[in-house]
């Protein structure tokens, strides 16, 4: 049976409860329009399944707050970084996205600007001068609805919201609508289903940060990395795509066998100095105009022997190796996320599609539908 918590002001975590303040109720209300009602009706989920993983979501931003899985030896750990308090994810220094379904666009909007049939738009600029992530209050940022939901083999819960014709300038009302599901083979099935009634760009990912060490464990560069990906998309120093699909052969952005995410990032290499390390689309081997579930990536931590494997049916997959920690965030155990303390898988289309004709589409046309899946698979070895 799926756990389901909600409170006034008060959602119940894995061990406490998460005070949600009036000043943030406040706050969040003239940010994003939405009422106080919404904010006191958050909830937290909590899926179970018999080989003893656990992953809980809450309604607000649709967040996965946390992954408990087991290591080789059979001990529990927490692998997502995130917090225990919901004002935590609603204050946070540098917004970092722990967790969060990030959209309408996931990543980053040249100048937040595109046009569509002649038409100019123009986006919240949150990033530089580039729009990030869905603008100031994207999809992270509100309260979703949630509810239990029938899967066979596994416990799910389901998230809609209606992202309104111009929030944070993009055209046209988007219902949008997220499946997390858990099954008994320790497989997190993420799936997205968006229509709209106006032609908009939709880009919806997942957010979580992993370390399979443990949340708050220290850095990732041990962790040992396979993006099944023969080319990844340069960047310029704003981290937008310069057009090119660059193959990785050569480079330290060679990831097609298992190598530690620490070996090659600090190597001289202008890519990684725009990013910081490493902070960059990588297209999937894949046939053109195929949508099928294709392996994304493998990830293993040799001390723990735990491992992540990840499909889906997106074209790419943007790594981020957490170079923007830096220490003052405290996770769940109160232990510091450092530099490098977590990393992103987030299957994507690629970043600035709606600027760059030579990539795959993402504008989503009226009586379409934008369908997506990715799926979380926990192991060890």
């Amino acid at each position: 049976m799926i756990t389901l918590s909600a409170c006034p002001c008060l959602l119940r975590s894995w061990f406490g409860y998460l005070a949600l303040t009036a000043l943030c109720l406040t706050t969040m209300r003239s940010s994003s329009g939405q009422t106080m009602e919404d904010f006191d009706s958050i909830q937290l989920a909590t899926l179970k399944n018999s080989s003893g993983m656990t992953v809980k979501v809450t309604n607000y931003g649709a967040i996965v707050t946390s992954i408990v899985v087991p290591d080789r030896q059979g001990k529990l750990a927490d692998v997502a970084l995130g917090y225990n308090r919901i004002e935590d994810y609603i204050n946070a220094v540098d917004k970092p996205y722990f967790g969060a379904i990030v959209g309408r666009y996931g990543n980053r909007i040249a100048k937040g600007k595109f046009a569509i049939g002649g038409e100019t738009y123009s986006l919240a600029v949150n990033n530089g001068e580039n729009h990030l992530h869905g603008g100031v209050v994207g999809l992270d940022k509100v309260v979703w609805s949630l509810k239990p939901i029938v899967v066979p083999g596994a416990q799910a819960v389901q998230l809609s919201y209606l992202a309104k014709d111009k929030e944070e300038g993009y055209p046209g009302n988007l219902q949008i609508t997220v499946t997390y599901a858990l099954n008994n083979q320790n497989e997190l099935k993420v799936d997205y289903l968006a229509t709209t009634d106006k032609a908009t760009p939709v880009n919806l990912t997942q957010h979580t940060y992993f370390n399979l060490k443990g949340e708050g464990e220290g850095d990732i560069l041990d962790h040992q990395l396979m993006l099944n990906a023969n080319a990844y998309t340069p960047v310029d120093a704003g981290s937008i795509p310069t057009g090119e699909i660059a193959p990785v052969k050569g480079t330290p952005f060679d990831f097609t066998t298992l190598k530690p995410i620490g070996r090659d990032i600090d190597q001289a290499h202008e890519q990684l100095k725009f990013g910081m390390g490493f902070d960059h689309n990588f297209v999937i081997n894949r046939a053109p105009g195929d949508a099928s579930m294709q392996l994304a990536a493998r990830v293993v931590e040799p001390k723990s022997g735990r491992v992540l494997e990840i499909t889906t049916t997106e074209p790419g997959v943007q790594f981020y190796c957490g170079n923007f920690l830096d220490g003052r965030l405290k996770g769940k155990s109160g232990k510091a996320y450092v530099k490098r303390g977590g990393f992103c898988l987030e299957t994507q289309h690629y970043p600035d599609s709606p600027n760059q004709p030579k990539f795959p589409s993402t504008i989503l046309e009226k009586g379409k539908a934008y369908s997506s899946s990715t799926v979380f698979k926990f192991s060890v070895q």
